[in-house]
């Protein structure tokens, strides 16, 4: 089982890449090194908001289905597979799959785990917090979603973590209104999370999305003022998806180029919606419907 003698994280075994039928899309950077930059806007039309939805809601409710089997004694990769037969059965294409060479149909990142955890061979065990991060491409545009679930029941501790990572995410939201600046985003989480003294993680962030996986844009989850001025439009559509720890922000990478860790193994949670800003605040685009095809 892929955990050291302290419970911490080791690198598992991988499985081969999942089948995509033909007929479904790929986004343009699927067997290449990187995406072409892209130099589109931020800013968009209805039309193209409404479809960046419709492909929200998809990976809102696969992570939703995935959630469903999460229990002790289930692989991450088992989910993987879950995520990835959902999004296929609704014609819609993993985006983490094949970006950059990622080999996986969504990021697993169990407890210590921040972000890019890649599904393998770890078994889940009764107090484990995960969070399953799924993005989805159809028609033509990106819809991003994480949640981060608990398994079984955990410390009063991890599910304080997780439940004000939640309230970061909601309050982050409620601080966007156009003409305000981007850094207003992380104050509003930094400042909540400080509360706790929980670290908040810098160096990943929210991100533009749309018609492209990340366009650019930069949204950071911590006080960056005076930096990160840019004013937000309405229009504009972007991922929050704070990222606190009990400990340190600080992080470390493991050798397959993905995974983070904290650096002290403490605990981390995060959540994420897609969003787009309104005249009034936000339009959130990753919100789960009821249920679709599976």
């Amino acid at each position: 089982m892929p955990r050291d003698s302290n419970g911490h994280l080791t690198p598992g075994r991988i499985s081969g890449l999942r089948a995509v039928p033909k007929h479904i899309v790929r986004p343009e950077y699927v067997g290449k090194q990187a995406p072409t930059p892209f130099t589109g806007s931020d800013v968009y039309e209805q039309e193209a908001i409404e479809r960046i939805r419709h492909a929200g809601e998809l990976a809102a409710a696969a992570i939703q289905t995935v959630g469903e089997a999460i229990a002790p004694g289930v692989t991450t990769d088992e989910l993987d597979g879950i995520g990835h037969d959902f999004l296929i059965a609704n014609d819609a294409y993993p985006s983490t799959l094949g970006y950059r060479g990622f080999p996986k149909s969504l990021c697993s990142s169990v407890n210590e785990v921040i972000c890019h955890g890649i599904p393998d061979d770890t078994v889940l065990e009764a107090g484990d917090i995960i969070n399953i991060d799924i993005t989805a491409f159809k028609n033509g545009v990106h819809g991003d979603s994480n949640v981060t679930f608990i398994v079984g029941e955990a410390s009063d501790e991890a599910t304080a973590l997780v439940e004000r990572t939640r309230e970061s995410l909601r309050r982050a939201m409620k601080a966007v209104a156009p003409g305000r600046q981007v850094n207003v985003i992380g104050r509003a989480i930094e400042s909540y999370a400080k509360r706790f003294g929980y670290g908040v993680v810098r160096d990943f962030t929210g991100h533009g999305v749309g018609e492209a996986f990340h366009s650019g844009l930069v949204i950071p989850h911590y006080d960056a003022a005076p930096a990160f001025a840019q004013p937000l439009e309405v229009g504009m559509v972007f991922t929050i998806e704070p990222m606190l720890t009990l400990g340190t922000h600080e992080w470390d990478q493991w050798a397959d180029g993905w995974t983070i860790t904290t650096k002290d193994k403490s605990l981390t949670a995060q959540f994420e919606h897609t969003l787009a800003v309104t005249e009034h605040g936000v339009d959130v685009l990753t919100w789960a419907p009821e249920r679709m095809s599976a």
